[in-house]
């Protein structure tokens, strides 16, 4: 068991400790698919650029802000965060980011892989830290799943859009 700061949060060492080990990568997974997102966005070209290139950006925010809510989860618990871009691509499962693509359809794909990879570790999390006896962490995930099932939503329909395209023509 990593060593714990001190904190009068009345969950158990155990518990705490356990759920840390939960969060560390929940918060690499999402600082580095927060740059991923950022890489999409300054590179993606093609006719649906604007529509990506803002979705993109809009993906980057969320991610953001779920990693904020981990980090800060992880102080609360008496952990220590690792949350700079070096400390995260060590500890990230997601898988790295193409750096050569440039069509639209093709970072939809790429992005859509990772963020599909973020969801399912946050939902494996969530009972996990349940099980620990954190119902306030197991709510965290749950949230952070919604939000990455909804944004997952948002990119795959332009994959849809491309197919249905293509179809037609």
């Amino acid at each position: 068991m990593a060593k714990l700061n001190p904190t009068k949060n009345d969950l158990s060492a155990e518990a705490r400790s356990a759920v840390i080990a939960l969060l560390e990568p929940s918060l690499a997974a999402a600082v580095d698919l927060r740059t991923q997102a950022k890489q999409a966005h300054w590179t993606v070209k093609g006719p649906h650029f604007l529509q990506l290139h803002e979705l993109f950006d809009k993906a980057a925010d969320e991610l953001d802000e779920h990693a904020d809510d981990l980090a800060e989860r992880m102080i609360q618990l008496g952990g220590q965060t690792a949350g700079t871009a070096r400390a995260a691509a060590a500890q990230s499962p997601i898988e790295e980011y193409p750096l050569a693509i440039r069509a639209g359809r093709d970072h939809v794909e790429a992005f859509s892989n990772r963020l599909a990879a973020f969801g399912k570790l946050i939902r494996e999390n969530i009972d996990k830290a349940a099980a620990a006896g954190d119902a306030d962490t197991a709510d965290l995930f749950t949230e952070i799943s919604r939000a990455a099932d909804k944004l997952l939503w948002f990119v795959e329909a332009h994959l849809e859009a491309d197919a249905g395209t293509a179809a037609r023509a």
